[in-house]
């Protein structure tokens, strides 16, 4: 693997979030960037307390280095629902979210007749919850109409659950409520690390990444791990009746070691000790071993193109760039 051409300035600090609505689940990477120019990526730890994230990754860089930062939770609207809303430009709503004429933004509706474009989110709890619910009290046709252009179904994947349903194991609408309410949302109105508002950056819809990466600067991408796995080599079996495969089985990641090790040799990319170690354990025998592993892919597959390996996909559509974002390096 060759090392590209670059005219363009290394971000310090790479880190990298496994997300989701249970703390307990949430897992993040780092990549220090080193004196010889290499990156140095450290085994995943817990991410701890939420609010004031980012500023605790800012603190961590050099003073001259710019953070980015990764996480794996929606950040955008879906283009039909923000032409509803009358919201043409999502970066400049996000800090109001959850305050004023958009309170009720984060209150997941617990019956159909409370979902509206000012509480989108929908149901708190299992029960007679219809998507057709959700579909109605938008005032929308098809789920498709609730998706990003980045989550719709693709050859070789499928489609994305839409961003307001909260119900089953594929939600992403209750890490997106806590991703934007507990990290963004904050770090937007001003924070201490953020009293400038050319410190705080969010990708696509502040300007092209490499870009971004000024002195002093952090910014924000969103990513998705299966996004990654076949950039860095990932694969897992087929599924086969009665039989469990995928990230969430630890013989299926261990098979994966070879190809983790051979993608950070090419990269030139150095693994700390930890890191090698739950690797070649394949991230332990702990039933949510999969939250570390991804913790870690989305690390390595932020390098992938942060180094140049993997074009970041900038959003040429004005209406991506302002509404609905997009996945890093989709």
């Amino acid at each position: 693997m060759t090392l590209p051409f670059r005219t363009y300035p290394l971000p310090n600090l790479i880190a990298h979030a496994d997300w989701g609505s249970n703390p307990r689940k949430r897992w993040m990477a780092q990549a220090c960037l080193s004196n010889d120019g290499r990156y140095l990526a450290h085994a995943p730890e817990p991410v701890g307390e939420a609010q004031g994230l980012l500023q605790r990754l800012r603190e961590t860089a050099s003073p001259q280095g710019a953070v980015l930062a990764g996480f794996d939770f929606p950040i955008g609207l879906p283009a039909r629902y923000a032409e509803r809303a009358g919201i043409q430009d999502f970066l400049a709503l996000l800090p109001q979210l959850g305050q004023g004429a958009w309170a009720d933004f984060y209150n997941v509706a617990e019956t159909p007749d409370q979902v509206s474009l000012g509480r989108p989110f929908y149901p708190n709890h299992p029960g007679q919850a219809k998507q057709s619910h959700l579909l109605h009290g938008l005032g929308v046709n098809a789920l498709d109409d609730l998706r990003r252009l980045c989550e719709r179904a693709r050859p070789g994947r499928r489609a994305a659950s839409p961003l307001f349903w909260t119900l089953g194991g594929q939600q992403v609408g209750k890490a997106a409520i806590h991703g934007w309410r507990e990290v963004l949302g904050p770090a937007l109105r001003g924070g201490a690390a953020f009293k400038s508002p050319q410190t705080l950056f969010i990708w696509p819809f502040s300007g092209r990444l490499y870009e971004l990466f000024k002195p002093g600067a952090v910014v924000v991408a969103e990513t998705y791990p299966a996004e990654f796995y076949t950039h860095l080599g990932v694969t897992f079996s087929p599924h086969r009746l009665g039989a469990r495969s995928g990230k969430r089985v630890r013989s299926e990641r261990l098979a994966n070691a070879a190809a983790l090790f051979a993608w950070a040799e090419r990269a030139g990319v150095n693994l700390e000790p930890g890191l090698e170690a739950a690797i070649r354990d394949g991230f332990g025998m702990a039933s949510d071993g999969d939250d570390p592993f991804d913790a870690a892919v989305g690390l390595l597959g932020m390098l992938n193109v942060v180094l140049g390996y993997r074009p970041a996909g900038e959003p040429e559509d004005e209406l991506i760039r302002r509404v609905e974002g997009w996945i890093l390096g989709q």
